[in-house]
């Protein structure tokens, strides 16, 4: 429990070994009293075996899923056990947990969805080119659509509470992208308060990154998609209105 709520960190986690031990470490060091989820979506290295090790809870799905499905997972789990606040960190070390509180105390406000933001004026974080192109773009769009300034809609560092861990269980969107701006777009639409508080990224403990420049390429063409669908459509994208 932290101030009386229960609140589980989900992790989606991706042949992570190497780091996540130190990951989950980190969290149960910072924010005790709350629970944490390793998804492990379909590694082929020992992820599992190693996040076990740290006492945490393990969910291996049979395949990958990519993150908007080991998401959905987890937000069932989180439904299924009656947590009150549901945050999402990932497995590589980029998020910092210190960061937690500020997105819960924006919940507290009455935000239903809270995006960390890296571009919010804190931290060093920077990126160019056509992603950085693309989040300009986005973060217009959706700034307009939430009338709040949203300057890192594609922040996976987020936390939602309640009603949306209920319909995040039954609908998240899978696709590239999807489990980000697409999810955060059919939130706005419904009705839903989402909000950002500023948060530092960090470099990654292991691995590397998933963009190239053909990713690139079709990000910018997927966004154009959503920001279609998101103003062609009624009132979301696959989420019933708040309160109903």
């Amino acid at each position: 429990m932290i101030d009386g709520k229960r609140v589980l960190i989900i992790m989606p986690a991706l042949n992570e070994a190497a780091g996540v031990a130190e990951v989950i470490k980190e969290v149960n060091s910072t924010l005790t009293g709350a629970d944490v989820l390793v998804v492990d979506d379909g590694s082929t290295d020992d992820t599992s075996a190693v996040a076990r090790t740290t006492g945490a809870t393990v969910m291996r799905l049979p395949y990958n899923l990519g993150v908007g499905g080991a998401m959905r997972a987890g937000y069932k789990f989180a439904l299924d056990r009656g947590y009150d606040v549901a945050v999402q960190v990932d497995a590589d070390g980029q998020h910092d947990p210190r960061d937690v509180p500020g997105l819960l105390a924006r919940l507290d406000e009455g935000a239903d969805l809270v995006m960390g933001a890296r571009f919010a004026g804190t931290g060093e974080y920077r990126t160019r080119g056509p992603r950085r192109w693309a989040m300009l773009v986005l973060a217009f769009w959706l700034s307009r659509l939430a009338r709040t300034r949203l300057t890192d809609v594609t922040s996976g560092f987020r936390a939602c509470r309640g009603d949306l861990i209920r319909v995040f269980a039954r609908w998240y969107p899978a696709e590239y992208l999807g489990d980000t701006v697409e999810s955060t777009i059919a939130a706005i639409r419904a009705g839903y308060r989402v909000e950002q508080v500023p948060v530092s990224m960090r470099p990654r403990l292991t691995g590397t990154p998933s963009q190239s420049p053909w990713k690139a390429t079709l990000y910018l063409g997927r966004i154009g998609m959503i920001l279609l669908l998101a103003f062609s459509r009624g009132s979301s994208l696959g989420l019933q209105q708040k309160g109903k």
